[in-house]
């Protein structure tokens, strides 16, 4: 029987995590002495020795953050990169340990990864709303282990003194934590049948409707521009601003610029509507469409 991809998957895994453990530890002078020739004669020998050596760095801080649901294989291969960053800005005449340098650049690319890809909500990206995210379950355990099994009041109050953010973000980050993304093509029952998106109705108009809907728009406005060609200039003017714009003109205002009276312009409005609508119907029967519609 052939062996599935997943199977292969798994066990090269296994090995990778074997063999990061049994990489032997390094002294301090001789991870100094890596350092330099990796940095000063870019000696990958020495690179490959330092990263390996911390590889189970990688693998203990990956195991750390399994409970956010993510493939272990992939938080590795982002500590991985992590660790690379570190071998690659990493100064040995400081002389501070790799491991301790290195920790945080592993710890802050798993973070980062698990951060764009647990939900497609972002959960924040300011550094308070990033320690809320990775340190709320542990503080709220805390707070379980010393009896309050709740997130009460003052349960919510420590947390939020606790990492400097709102009781707001803590109420918002403790929702997004209780549940999961949820396919909308996932079945309702475990025998399958209707998607949860069968549910999910739109009352608005399908593709077909829209489309049709935009062509007798752009049909009736030609009808209107072509119908507006036959009005006297002021009649034109009257009509634009009485009819067309969303904010109208009065008549005593349209009246001022004319230099006629308000009454005057109601006349000439109505005559102008009356010419527009006939020219409209006129047009609109010769295409064979009976209901042409008109501006109020």
């Amino acid at each position: 029987m052939a062996i599935s991809a997943s199977n292969h998957t798994i066990r090269g895994n296994r090995r990778f995590i074997a063999s990061a453990m049994r990489a032997p530890l390094l002294t301090s002078d001789h991870e100094q002495d890596l350092a330099y020739r990796w940095r000063d004669q870019r000696d990958e020998a020495a690179l490959h020795e330092l990263v390996t050596a911390y590889m189970r760095m990688v693998v203990a801080t990956a195991s750390r953050f399994r409970h956010y649901g993510l493939p272990l294989a992939d938080l590795v291969q982002e500590g991985c990169v992590g660790l690379m960053q570190a071998a690659a800005r990493f100064e040995p005449e400081r002389e501070v340990r790799f491991s301790t340098y290195a920790g945080w650049w592993i710890r802050s690319a798993m973070q980062e990864y698990i951060l764009r890809n647990w939900s497609i909500v972002r959960s924040g990206t300011s550094a308070s709303q990033k320690s809320l995210f990775f340190n709320l379950r542990w503080m709220r355990n805390k707070i379980e282990r010393a009896g309050d099994t709740s997130l009460s009041p003052e349960a919510r109050a420590e947390i939020a003194a606790g990492l400097k953010v709102s009781e707001r973000d803590v109420d918002r980050m403790a929702m997004r934590l209780s549940g999961r993304d949820q396919s909308l093509n996932e079945p309702l029952g475990e025998e399958g049948g209707d998607e949860w998106g069968t549910f999910i109705t739109d009352d608005g108009p399908d593709p077909e409707e829209i489309v049709i809907g935009r062509r007798d728009h752009q049909i009736r406005s030609s009808w209107l521009n072509a119908a507006l060609g036959e009005l006297t200039d002021r009649e034109q003017m009257i009509i634009r601003e009485r009819r067309l714009n969303e904010d109208k003109v009065t008549l005593e205002e349209l009246g001022g610029r004319l230099g006629i009276t308000k009454e005057r312009v109601r006349q000439i409005e109505q005559k102008a509507f009356e010419k527009l609508r006939m020219s409209v119907v006129k047009l609109a029967h010769a295409a064979g469409d009976m209901t042409p519609a008109l501006p109020n």
